[in-house]
């Protein structure tokens, strides 16, 4: 079925085949099964392209992220990132104008991080990288982060920051499995978004366009409360409604109408993390929340797909 405005899905996850997630041998016999569902879909591109097929959605931008492959706190296979980045280049060629790649890099992995986002880009034809939130103490202000940061504002492509699960807070709620794992993912989320706030990150380097979680929430809206700008210091709201993108994920109304006053509706893009979160049609559900929170038709239009395809200096 056509939908009113073209819907493209930023939050799109990806695995070639012949890559293993880790969560599929642990925990619980129902979280195996759940995760054992995850992989059979995560890397089968008739699924990816289901929804777009059927009119739901024009098109999905895509990410491999290494959080997901087998033992992914010991350290990665040399080249694994390369890798990743040729199969969805692959991938992404085959269906111009349907699919989006974002590279996969080392994000804390300094100049040849940033060696690998050039060459993704470049090379590869990739339109934006994907960043974990975190690696052990470190956030995105890092200085081992900041040449891959630096290399994004300087190609003019986006940085999906995307969460983890953060040690300690992650073991703290994990009795609560329905939330407690949200709230941890999302906290280390907006601790990221925080950290490039007041390490001075987005000040720096001006060119530089993020796109965080909706479980980044808290991180947004505390930053844009309290942070005034003092000590010289432009305030976060500035820096926010400047540099800082949030996806629609949870399809909420409230939620979505909070962010859109933050950020400014023209920061949201529509996300859905598929096939984690989200396995079905989305379009439906992403308008009936944004005409729950009274969205203008033109705001709704910005964010189903105009925004990012601007994002990604990508052709509608």
């Amino acid at each position: 079925m056509a939908q009113r405005h073209p819907v493209i899905d930023f939050h799109t996850h990806y695995l070639p085949p012949g890559f293993t997630i880790g969560a599929i041998g642990q925990g619980s016999p129902q979280n195996r099964a759940r995760w054992e569902a995850i992989a059979s879909r995560i890397s089968d591109r008739q699924a990816l392209l289901e929804d777009i097929e059927s009119g739901d959605l024009a098109g999905r931008v895509v990410n491999s992220p290494t959080a997901l492959l087998e033992g992914g706190t010991a350290p990665l296979a040399d080249g694994i990132h390369e890798r990743l980045n040729e199969g969805l280049a692959e991938l992404v060629s085959a269906h111009p104008g349907r699919l989006y790649g974002l590279a996969s890099v080392d994000t804390f992995g300094g100049e040849a991080g940033a060696r690998q986002l050039e060459h993704a880009v470049r090379q590869l034809g990739l339109q934006g990288v994907f960043v974990d939130s975190a690696k052990g103490d470190l956030l995105l202000d890092a200085p081992q982060a900041r040449p891959v940061l630096e290399a994004a504002a300087e190609l003019g492509v986006p940085v999906f920051v995307h969460p983890v699960n953060p040690p300690g807070l992650t073991a703290q709620l994990a009795r609560y499995p329905r939330l407690g794992i949200l709230q941890a993912r999302g906290t280390i989320n907006g601790a990221s978004l925080i950290a490039l706030i007041e390490g001075g990150v987005l000040e720096a380097l001006p060119r530089l366009n993020v796109v965080v979680t909706a479980l980044a929430v808290g991180g947004i809206l505390l930053s844009s409360t309290f942070d005034k700008g003092e000590e010289g210091r432009p305030r976060a709201r500035e820096l926010l409604k400047r540099q800082v993108y949030a996806e629609t994920m949870g399809l909420d109304a409230v939620l979505l109408r909070a962010l859109a006053d933050t950020l400014g509706p023209d920061h949201l893009v529509a996300g859905s993390d598929w096939p984690i979160v989200s396995t079905g049609p989305i379009a439906g559900r992403l308008f009936a929340a944004l005409d729950e929170a009274g969205f203008t038709d033109d705001e709704s239009a910005k964010i189903a797909s105009r925004t990012v395809l601007k994002l990604l200096k990508a052709q509608a």
